[in-house]
């Protein structure tokens, strides 16, 4: 009993394909994999990872299915992915089945990074089953997620071939991967190098944004770490309220390893795992050399990532370029906001408004004033250095610092009323708001409260 619930019409006219036919039953056929048009061969891809640290040679989509591919209105090649539709050959046991809350919750976060401006897999729809489908709390409304991707190539699509040893595939790959996301560099004298540091490039930029927003992914393994520089598999994942570098929302996180501070290391630690997959076809007279080579790139990435975050940071702060000693402004900021545990996404918006003449908010927002005030008197005497004048300023920080984000508590009533009542209007409305994240809106004050002091601690789930 398949059945649309929501519907993401932006994304389906962008990718040249018809809404009104995807809203009818034979669009949601298609879309629960109950049918498939004429010229598609729908595949499970295979994949292997390091999971909190430990190699599976073999994990692969155990309850995914590409479709196929669309060439998008741009002319971009894109993928077309279910998530939830069944077993498959790598389900490892498990149903291969979804629930509608993580479906959900995939669909809202997706979305709300892409209007952050942040690169993301997208979600096309959600379907409902009309089955119920057993987790650990009991049976839940069983769900489909129709999700769309520039690929859904992983480092732990390398990872796979070459625990084979299978150097001619990863060479391949290697091709393939130039071809569909780096074609500049089809020409290039070593491109399994160069393909290590266009991947580095990216991630680095697209971590930068992750902290930039307070986002923590929650499952940062190799198997869920992109080619494209998307963020993919929005499991244990949530924004953060109160700042805390150490915050982690993943129920199986036990040690803090994809904590908030720790992302770009791990994804340090990730990168290493891809040149370590593409050493055998690292052009070098012998291995050792390549070796060399490819430890080089990755070590390299701590001043690739620093520069990204100093570049992000500097625009919250309303500078428009980096200059030394930036970065420790920003990062003496942040030590204020988490010896107090301040909210931050409110703080950003709060140093705005101070550079208008309203500084009670931000005061406010401290348990004492001399630090803030110390800090702030630093703050615009850099920007008095810049000659910018403030107004232009605060309305350039308005424009990277959002008014809404996916409150944690707010997410959490909306899957509940999906869950328990088939109720989608407390989502709906919460993806209405966070498709203009920048935008203060009246009527959605509670929107952009942080969480009632008797919520929590969070703990998020993958759904599995």
């Amino acid at each position: 009993d398949a059945r649309i619930v929501l519907l993401n019409r932006e994304l389906a006219d962008e990718l040249g394909l018809d809404a009104d036919a995807l809203a009818s039953d034979d669009g949601a056929a298609l879309l629960a994999g109950m049918s498939a048009p004429e010229d598609a061969r729908p595949i499970a891809q295979a994949y292997a990872g390091h999971q909190f640290g430990g190699f599976s040679p073999r994990l692969g989509d155990g309850r995914a299915l590409l479709l196929g591919e669309l060439i998008d209105r741009r002319g971009q090649r894109r993928d077309l992915h279910l998530k939830g539709s069944g077993r498959t050959p790598f389900s490892r046991g498990g149903d291969g089945k979804a629930v509608l809350g993580p479906v959900l919750r995939e669909y809202l976060i997706g979305e709300a990074m892409h209007a952050l401006g942040v690169p993301t897999t997208r979600a096309l729809a959600v379907v409902t089953t009309g089955e119920r489908v057993v987790r650990a709390g009991g049976p839940k409304p069983g769900a489909i997620l129709a999700r769309v991707a520039s690929s859904h190539l992983r480092i732990g699509t390398f990872e796979f071939l070459s625990a084979r040893r299978d150097h001619e595939r990863v060479r391949q790959l290697v091709d393939y991967a130039i071809r569909r996301h780096d074609p500049h560099l089809m020409d290039a004298e070593d491109p399994a190098l160069e393909l290590l540091k266009a991947v580095r490039g990216r991630q680095a930029k697209l971590v930068a944004q992750w902290m930039g927003v307070g986002f923590i992914h929650g499952v940062m393994n190799t198997d869920n770490t992109t080619i494209s520089g998307e963020t993919i598999d929005y499991g244990p994942c949530a924004f953060m309220d109160g700042f805390d570098p150490e915050t982690v929302f993943s129920s199986i996180d036990h040690h803090g390893r994809y904590a908030y501070g720790n992302q770009p290391s791990i994804l340090n630690w990730n990168l290493a795992r891809l040149a370590e997959a593409l050493l055998p076809v690292v052009k070098a007279p012998d291995q050792e050399t390549a070796i060399e080579i490819a430890t080089a790139e990755v070590e390299a990435f701590g001043a690739i990532f620093l520069r990204e975050w100093e570049q992000v940071m500097c625009a919250k702060l309303g500078l428009s370029e980096v200059r030394d000693g930036d970065g420790r402004l920003a990062g003496d900021l942040l030590d204020l906001m988490a010896a107090d545990t301040v909210d931050f996404t409110t703080t950003f918006r709060a140093l705005a408004e101070a550079l208008r003449g309203g500084r009670s908010a931000l005061e406010a927002l401290f348990a004492g004033s001399d630090p803030i005030d110390a800090w702030y008197t630093r703050w615009t005497a850099r920007l008095e250095a810049s000659g910018d004048e403030p107004a232009a300023r605060a309305d350039a920080m308005d424009r990277v610092n959002p008014v809404y984000i996916p409150r944690n508590h707010l997410v959490e009533e909306a899957l509940d009323a999906a869950e328990e009542e088939l109720d989608l209007e407390p989502a709906r409305r919460i993806h209405a708001v966070l498709a203009e994240p920048f935008t203060r809106r009246s009527g959605l004050d509670r929107y952009a409260e942080a969480a009632p002091t008797d919520f929590g601690p969070y703990v998020t789930y993958c759904g599995t």
